[in-house]
């Protein structure tokens, strides 16, 4: 399927639902996190998840839904690799339509779906959300705009709370303090802008660095790679 923006409202799916994002970038909201999937990247939905699928232009993707326990597959939402095997098997398996598992041939694509799925590699590309209401409030106003150079303070209270309870509940529920926390979200809205084929500069200025320089070193820590894609040393 191919999209342009779009955001859905909360569900869920009874089946387990793999996502495979072929171009463009999806990203899937929970209670706990906010979970980005790039190109060429997979995310694993338990069935009963409670999400909401955030889609940037353009984007063309790929959905499997498996039965509850046909397999012992991930309880937890995952985003993994993509090997070249298990993007062609899910090309593959996507214009077949659903599966019989009574055709031997079939059957046998099924167990190499999921015997890939489980060994796959597991991508670290999570934001983790507060559950306080307060500091959820900050976190919405801060994902609105990253780059807003707006400060702390005035955002604390406009979601009706002092910097140091924000900072409290942050700690507490997402394991970093708010100014980490909009750093690394301002990282993220990056990650998209690039993946949409924005250049380095625009990216950085957008994002609210002052320096190309300085956006490369904070991206390179937390992906690992600098922004033109070389992995790091």
């Amino acid at each position: 399927m191919n999209y342009l923006h779009d955001r859905r409202e909360q569900h869920r799916h009874d089946w387990h639902q793999l996502t495979y994002a072929v171009r463009g970038q999806l990203e899937l909201v929970t209670a706990d996190a906010r979970r980005i999937v790039p190109a060429d990247r997979a995310v694993w939905v338990p069935a009963g998840t409670e999400h909401v699928e955030v889609i940037r232009a353009p984007l063309s993707m790929r959905s499997l839904y498996v039965a509850p326990g046909s397999l012992a597959l991930a309880p937890a939402m995952r985003t993994i690799e993509v090997t070249p095997l298990l993007r062609e098997l899910i090309l593959h398996i996507s214009r077949i339509g659903a599966l019989d598992c009574r055709q031997a041939a079939e059957a046998h694509l099924a167990r190499v779906l999921f015997d890939l799925i489980m060994n796959a590699k597991d991508i670290a590309l999570e934001l983790p959300l507060p559950r306080d209401p307060r500091a959820r409030a900050f976190a919405d106003l801060v994902a609105m705009q990253p780059g807003d150079p707006v400060p702390i303070a005035q955002l604390a209270k406009r979601a009706g709370a002092s910097v140091r309870t924000l900072e409290r509940c942050f700690i507490a529920e997402t394991g970093v303090g708010i100014g980490a926390w909009r750093r690394r979200m301002r990282l993220f809205q990056a990650l998209r802008l690039l993946e949409a084929g924005s250049n380095v500069t625009a990216v950085a200025l957008e994002v609210g660095y002052a320096t190309t320089s300085a956006f490369s070193a904070a991206f390179a820590r937390e992906f690992g790679r600098s922004p033109t894609g070389r992995k790091r040393h």
